[in-house]
């Protein structure tokens, strides 16, 4: 019966015994997803390294809180490993390579070490990075023609940039997305909002944000306020450095900003080809994030999730 089972099953597996993720680790196998199995190994991993990865204490009520949500995060891994089975798709070794210096501040042995002295799976850790890298590359292949756009207006929104201000007015901003639904709106925003007080706004969005920027936490650098849409504009123009938005609703996910800075520039002191390539990459990962997560939505229906 296709329905998320897991659900159901998550409550019995991890409600019975509040310690199971902090006892002696067995592999045993929690959840089938089609062929591709989860152990509640692979979840204890998951926790603990999200812990690790945002600098929070391990102690239970941090495990607790991320009990569903790392679950549900590899439940949504494995049915994007088993669509790629599905296509020839060669990693980018370099992209790859990228990452992993913007995650370990440029000390990838060290990072790997880290690991091992934490008694973390870096293995695991590598794979699902491996794998959302390859679905970024998949989903841009096959709504390529969606997410490309013509460029045109985008020069042409350059130029009006350009001809209407004497001043270049730019923010240096950071997000969080999250998808959700109406059911668990409150929940998600309550809990994120929690998060970003006591672990600040940059962990929260390396451990929440499903934005291809939660690599860089959050971080977007910094881009002309014009570029931005009109409902985010409208959110951030009263805010100062330092302040963090009420959850903003888009049309699948809910978005928390983060203003770091700003600052005001001449037009003849703008740097035109780097505006027009974060204008560019802000519209394609837009695109990117709508598109991913419908694709993954309509794999959810057609895929079998049993317990074991």
């Amino acid at each position: 019966m296709k329905i998320f089972l897991y659900k159901i099953f998550f409550i019995i597996i991890f409600l019975v015994n509040e310690n199971i993720l902090i006892a002696k680790t067995s592999n045993k196998i929690l959840l089938k997803v089609e062929n591709e199995i989860i152990t509640n190994y692979e979840v204890k991993d998951k926790i603990l390294r999200t812990l690790y990865l945002t600098n929070q204490e391990i102690n239970q009520y941090n495990i607790n809180k991320l009990k569903k949500r790392s679950l549900d995060s590899i439940v949504q891994l494995k049915i994007k490993k088993i669509e790629l089975l599905k296509y020839n798709l060669n990693l980018d070794q370099i992209q790859l390579t990228n990452y992993l210096n913007r995650i370990s501040n440029n000390d990838i042995l060290g990072f790997q070490e880290n690991f091992i002295k934490n008694k973390l799976s870096y293995d695991l850790f590598l794979d699902e990075v491996k794998t959302e890298l390859k679905w970024k590359k998949l989903i841009y292949e096959i709504y390529s023609k969606k997410i490309s756009f013509n460029e045109d207006s985008v020069n042409d929104e350059l130029e009006e940039i350009i001809k209407n201000n004497k001043k270049i007015e730019e923010v240096n901003i950071s997000e969080i997305e999250i998808m959700v639904n109406q059911k668990s709106d409150k929940t998600s925003i309550i809990e994120i909002q929690n998060d970003i007080k006591e672990i600040g706004f940059e962990n929260a969005a390396l451990k929440y944000s499903i934005s291809p920027s939660a690599s860089q936490k959050g971080n977007l650098g910094w881009l002309n306020v014009k570029t931005l849409s009109n409902q985010i504009y409208d959110v951030i123009y009263k805010m100062q450095p330092g302040e963090i938005s009420e959850p903003i609703k888009k049309q699948n996910s809910i978005l928390f900003l983060k203003i770091n800075d700003r600052r005001a520039s001449e037009t003849n002191k703008l740097n035109v080809s780097e505006l027009r390539k974060n204008l560019l990459n802000q519209r394609k990962n837009e695109l990117f994030n709508l598109y991913s997560q419908s694709h993954i939505s309509k794999l959810k229906n057609s895929i079998l999730i049993e317990y074991r």
